[in-house]
């Protein structure tokens, strides 16, 4: 009878243990194919964007402006303004997003009620509409603070009442600044407490832990997250729509209080305002080149930087 129960119980749990396999190789086949299909996907957008702007791509394309209506010619002045843009906002914003997560990391208590107010501001700030961030920049920046100080220092005249590449840039800080706050945090974390509380007991003082013990171990997170947020910022264009970008230009911006080009908006200008759509069709997909590769760079440029930190480290 033992024997029975035996071999009974055996058969059992062998068959248990064959539905998990079998359920555990559809679940790890189900992630492969997800993993395939967005590998896919990705490849398939950067086949037909480089063969539909392959005829266009050129270094004249590049460096020249846009001629005939827009229907030829290239895009250097929309480089240059992205380029621009990118630097502006990435000055106003990645310092102080930076201090602003060392503040909830370092500074905070565990039960400020302050640190959970900013933590709520910053998820609610990254679920906001970008475009709700553009007209926050038409209505802030440029009707208050710009109007305001045309009224105060220029007698009136119009400088920094209208859209300008400033306006725009603090515009595109503000909605990368959730992505930098929440990346420099997450990477402050990584340090162990142990090392925090190995230094103080040498004697150093908060900001000295901080400057010698936290920031060097967690720099490649923090370049990561910057990074990040600096290559949405260059392809976002509904933030800067009211905020400064312009048409058609045909000089480069000579001043922060100038409207500039860019890629991402002249995307969109030539694909729904253009003369001629389909005639500057290769134009489109050719600029959209340009931005990959632009934004790509940024990151080829962190993970240089922070495997060459995590060297020295090492």
């Amino acid at each position: 009878m033992d024997k029975v129960l035996n071999e009974s119980e055996g058969h059992f749990f062998s068959s248990r243990k064959s539905t998990s396999d079998i359920k555990g190789k559809i679940f790890v086949g189900l992630t492969q194919l997800a993993v395939i299909l967005i590998i896919s996907i990705l490849f398939i957008i950067l086949a037909v964007i480089v063969y539909q702007g392959r005829s266009k791509f050129s270094w004249e394309f590049i460096s020249s402006f846009p001629t005939n209506g827009m229907t030829e010619g290239g895009i250097f002045p929309a480089l240059i303004g992205t380029f621009i843009l990118v630097i502006v906002m990435s000055i106003a914003a990645v310092p102080f997003g930076t201090i602003t997560a060392l503040y909830l990391t370092e500074y905070a208590s565990e039960n400020s009620k302050f640190a959970a107010a900013v933590r709520f501001s910053v998820r609610t700030l990254a679920v906001v509409p970008s475009i709700i961030f553009g007209l926050f920049g038409l209505g802030f920046f440029i009707q208050f603070l710009g109007a305001g100080a045309d009224t105060a220092f220029n007698g009136g005249e119009l400088r920094w009442g209208q859209p300008n590449i400033l306006w725009a840039s603090l515009t595109m800080a503000l909605l990368t600044l959730p992505v930098i706050i929440v990346s420099v945090e997450e990477a402050l974390k990584t340090i162990p407490r142990e090392l925090r509380e190995a230094s103080l007991a040498l004697g150093a003082t908060k900001w000295q832990t901080i400057k010698k013990v936290v920031l060097p171990g967690s720099v490649s997170g923090i370049m990561t997250g910057t990074i990040l947020a600096v290559s949405r910022g260059a392809g976002e264009v509904a933030p800067i729509l009211f905020t400064g970008a312009a048409y058609y230009l045909a000089t480069l911006p000579g001043s922060l209080s100038d409207q500039f080009m860019n890629l991402g908006y002249h995307v969109y200008i030539m694909s729904t305002q253009s003369s001629d759509v389909e005639k500057t069709m290769p134009i489109q997909f050719a600029t959209t080149l340009v931005l990959l590769i632009l934004t790509l760079s940024l990151n080829v440029v962190a993970v240089i930087i922070r495997s060459r930190i995590r060297r020295k480290a090492k």
